[in-house]
């Protein structure tokens, strides 16, 4: 039995793979189990750390 799918949201934005140490990754997951439902995946955890560092040292508003 063929079950549809929901079709993926068109992807934008430039694929960037990172291996993330171990003791940089199980802070990462805590800091995810903080956070109320729906919970952000990793990927997009650490586009929020990102987007956060960069506009604290002014390079994003």
């Amino acid at each position: 039995m063929n079950v549809p799918r929901k079709p993926r949201p068109k992807q934008t934005g430039t694929f960037i793979g990172v291996r993330v140490q171990p003791e940089h990754l199980q802070p990462l997951d805590a800091w995810i189990a903080e956070h109320p439902e729906p919970k952000p995946s990793r990927p997009e955890a650490i586009r929020e750390a990102v987007a956060e560092h960069l506009k604290a040292k002014g390079y994003l508003k």
